[in-house]
């Protein structure tokens, strides 16, 4: 598809149109650092307690007073937890115990230097589930790589191109950000597919990894023997801080930690420490109670917007962009906007946040990520916000005022940017 449901052209690069307000990257940073200010705002009027995050990103610090007097020294810290590290790891993924592991800043980040460091000048390959796409990251290590990526769907195709073009490496996404899945059965042939045609394979398990395992019976991550794992810190069940763990066989790791660490991508040791810590207090606890509070909103919003408009995942209630336009644009009583759906769905999300304090990925999202509403509630954020129905009257009423002024540019540009 080169173009949305309202003839506005698609973004190759992160899969949605640009419109006359969100144009770049660039303006997505005056977005979130806007969004930043709100929140400030909101806690300086409301009190900490009443922000609710429904990006199902907890971000939380789990260390304790001792982790931040010894191991959270740069110089010899690392030496200290290394081997914890490492353990945590493997035992979070499913090793068999030769595994070696670090840290590096963003999930992201890791994805971009495996590209640099494998992709060893040849078209890069992602398998993603059908109907989804690659993480922004994909495309832009490629770019960074001057390499192509290849992105496939299925093993038949993943099967052609492996055999036709001989990539040094394979990115299988088992689970994206909007939740779409792939089978167990169709990951472990991947990773056997493109082992045998000699390419490296890094797992994309950011959800994956806990997703799979606890709410579908999946197999542990490392258990599928691709080359690296990489999964966060911070989502499906892990409280934080944000980062990336990668862990595998120690030669393709070493490449791309020594990559990481030539681009400032590395986690420095206050972040490795807490990255630890995080895998090793996991529970399914967290997670399940996630899920529970998602299936609540998400009963919520079908009661205000009709079972075919809210799409359903296990971690909570998502309208696509372009439906939550389509919306906007009825409640407004036209068929056409010079807005596109990630402006519309960037309005909604500031709205929410300076009514009730919630805070999403259309608010605090980094740029390139997915501009669908999507509400995961992490751990309390249902009570602190004031319960599901008050979130479904304030996206009714959020989606009402984006309509009320849709041709407004202004509005739009001092509720995006603050006007800067």
């Amino acid at each position: 598809m080169t173009s949305d449901r309202f003839g506005n052209a698609l973004d190759p690069g992160v899969g949605y149109a640009r419109g006359e307000l969100l144009r770049s990257s660039a303006d997505e940073v005056r977005r979130l650092r806007h969004a930043g200010k709100l929140a400030a705002d909101f806690v300086a009027r409301n009190g900490v307690e009443r922000i609710g995050v429904f990006t199902g990103n907890l971000r939380y610090y789990p260390v304790s007073l001792e982790d931040v007097q010894e191991l959270c020294e740069e110089w010899v810290g690392p030496g200290l937890f290394g081997e914890d590290l490492r353990k945590a790891s493997i035992n979070h993924l499913g090793g068999r115990g030769h595994e070696q592991a670090t840290v590096v800043n963003r999930t992201s980040a890791g994805i971009v230097a495996a590209v640099l460091a494998l992709s060893d000048g040849r078209p890069v390959v992602s398998l993603v589930p059908s109907g989804d796409r690659s993480h922004a990251s994909v495309g832009r290590g490629a770019r960074l790589a001057c390499v192509p990526v290849i992105e496939v769907y299925e093993i038949p195709e993943l099967k052609k191109v492996l055999e036709a073009r001989l990539p040094s490496l394979t990115i299988i996404t088992t689970v994206t950000s909007e939740l779409s899945m792939l089978a167990d059965s169709v990951t472990l042939q991947a990773v056997r597919l493109a082992k045998a045609a000699k390419s490296r394979v890094l797992m994309d398990e950011a959800y994956g990894a806990r997703f799979r395992p606890v709410l579908h019976d999946g197999a542990p991550s490392l258990s599928f023997g691709a080359d690296l794992v990489i999964t966060n810190t911070d989502k499906a069940g892990l409280p934080g801080p944000r980062a990336g763990v990668l862990c595998g066989e120690a030669d393709a790791l070493v490449s791309v930690a020594a990559k990481a660490s030539e681009l400032g991508m590395e986690a420095r040791a206050p972040v490795a420490v807490g990255a630890m810590r995080s895998l090793m207090a996991f529970t399914p606890d967290l997670l399940i109670a996630e899920v529970k509070d998602g299936q609540l909103l998400a009963d919520a919003l079908e009661s205000v917007f009709g079972v075919g408009a809210v799409t359903r995942s296990p971690l909570g209630p998502k309208i696509s962009e372009e439906d939550a336009h389509a919306h906007v644009l009825k409640v407004a009583g036209t068929e056409y906007s010079t807005r596109v759906p990630a402006e519309t769905t960037a309005a909604i999300g500031m709205l929410m946040l300076q009514t009730l304090g919630i805070v999403t990925v259309n608010t605090h999202g980094q740029p390139g990520g997915r501009v669908s509403l999507r509400l995961k509630p992490t751990a309390g954020a249902l009570k602190r916000v004031g319960g599901v129905s008050a979130i479904a009257q304030c996206l009714e009423a959020a989606m009402t005022e984006t309509a009320n002024h849709l041709e407004d540019a202004d509005w739009f540009s001092e509720l995006l940017f603050g006007g800067t």
